[in-house]
């Protein structure tokens, strides 16, 4: 990391802090990482109004996270009584 200047001040808070990491990162190493430009996710997902969703962010805030951000699904635990065959459909279109 010394063979770059780090002129950003987020940029150089994010080196530091990989910088000061004593665990080791399973299937990479330091030199394996790198800092991203902008917003990143390992998987590509979309929702309802995705499109209208700003593309550029000003001063954001930087979060790290070391857990998975993805919803478990609950069809073992989940149990739903309908009375109208219509209501299937809605139910199927929400997922």
């Amino acid at each position: 990391m010394k063979l770059l200047d780090i002129v950003h001040p987020a940029a150089k808070i994010l080196v530091d802090i990989a910088k000061s990491q004593d665990s080791e990162v399973p299937g990479g190493t330091m030199r394996d990482s790198f800092l991203v430009n902008g917003v990143a996710f390992k998987k590509t997902f979309s929702y309802a109004g995705f499109e209208q969703q700003p593309k550029k962010f000003l001063n954001p805030k930087i979060l790290m996270l070391n857990i998975e951000l993805e919803l478990k699904s609950e069809k073992e635990n989940a149990e739903t009584r309908l009375s109208d065959p219509l209501q299937y459909q809605s139910i199927v279109d929400v997922e």
